[in-house]
C-alpha cells in the first residue's frame, strides 16, 4: 500500500471509531509506532482536525467530515460510454455490477450534471456481432475465486459438446479471440488448460485453498496464445 492510500485509510479509521491508538493503527496497516506520528503529522498538516487523549488514543474533532466523492462531468461521460461495452466485453454479472456502481457515481452529481448524462445515455448505442454477446454470468465469480486463489468447480461442454465436470485452480481471464477465456490448472488433466467461459455450463466458488504451491505468470501463459488478438 503506497503512502497515499494508507493516509486515506488511516482517515477513514479514525472516522469510524470515537479512538483510535497508535498501536491499533500500526497493526491495521502493518507499519511502525515511529510511522503511525508521521502519518498523524502529515494528516494534520492538510487540516485535518486530528486531536489526541492519554491513555484513549486518536481522534478527529466533531464535527469534520471527508467530503463525498466527487465527479466531474468527463468522467463521468467516459464510465456511462464504458457501461455500453459491457455489452460486448462483459457478461450479465459484470454488467449487474457495474449498472450499481454506476447508480452511486450518479448519486453524487449534480441536478443540471445528472440531466446531462441521461441526455447523453440516449445518444449513445453500440452495435456489435451476434458472437460477441455474451450471455453467461459467471465472470464475477471467476473473479472472485481468482484473487481469493481458492478451488473451482466447473461443468464444462468442449466445442465437441462433450460434458466433463472439473476441479480448477484459476490463475486469470484473458480476452482474446473474441471470447473471454478461463486459464486454470486442471487436477483431471493435471496441467494447466484454457477453458472458454462461454462453454461453461455452471460455476461452483469453493473456499478451498489451491492444492499447488505455485502457478505459472499469466503474462507467460499469454505468450503461448494460438492468436495474438
Amino acid at each position: 500500500m503506497n503512502r497515499i492510500d494508507r493516509l486515506f485509510g488511516i482517515l477513514i479509521l479514525l472516522q469510524s471509531r470515537k479512538y483510535v491508538t497508535a498501536e491499533k493503527i500500526a497493526d491495521q496497516f502493518d507499519i511502525s509506532i515511529r510511522t503511525v506520528y508521521r502519518d498523524m503529522r502529515a494528516l494534520a498538516e492538510q487540516g485535518v482536525p486530528i486531536s489526541f487523549e492519554p491513555h484513549k488514543g486518536y481522534f478527529i474533532v466533531q464535527g469534520y467530515f471527508l467530503p463525498p466523492i466527487s465527479f466531474n462531468s468527463d468522467e463521468a461521460n467516459a464510465l456511462l460510454l464504458m457501461e455500453r461495452f459491457l455489452t460486448g466485453f462483459g457478461d450479465k454479472s459484470i454488467a449487474h455490477h457495474y449498472t450499481t456502481a454506476l447508480n452511486k457515481v450518479k448519486g453524487v452529481l449534480r441536478s443540471s450534471q445528472k440531466e446531462k448524462l441521461e441526455n447523453l445515455n440516449e445518444n449513445i448505442r453500440l452495435q456489435l456481432p451476434e458472437r460477441l454477446k455474451n450471455d453467461t454470468e459467471y465472470l464475477s465469480a471467476l473473479q472472485n475465486a481468482i484473487s481469493a486463489k481458492c478451488i473451482v468447480e466447473i461443468d464444462y461442454k468442449n466445442k465437441k459438446g462433450e460434458a466433463s465436470k472439473r476441479e480448477v485452480e484459476p490463475i486469470g481471464l484473458i480476452f482474446y479471440a473474441f471470447s473471454w477465456h478461463l486459464i486454470a490448472w486442471c487436477h483431471l488433466r493435471n496441467e494447466y488448460r484454457d477453458f472458454k467461459v462461454i462453454n461453461i455450463v455452471a460455476v461452483k466458488c469453493t473456499e478451498i485453498p489451491f492444492r499447488k504451491s505455485e502457478h505459472m505468470a499469466l503474462n507467460d501463459y499469454m505468450k503461448m496464445l494460438p492468436v495474438d488478438y
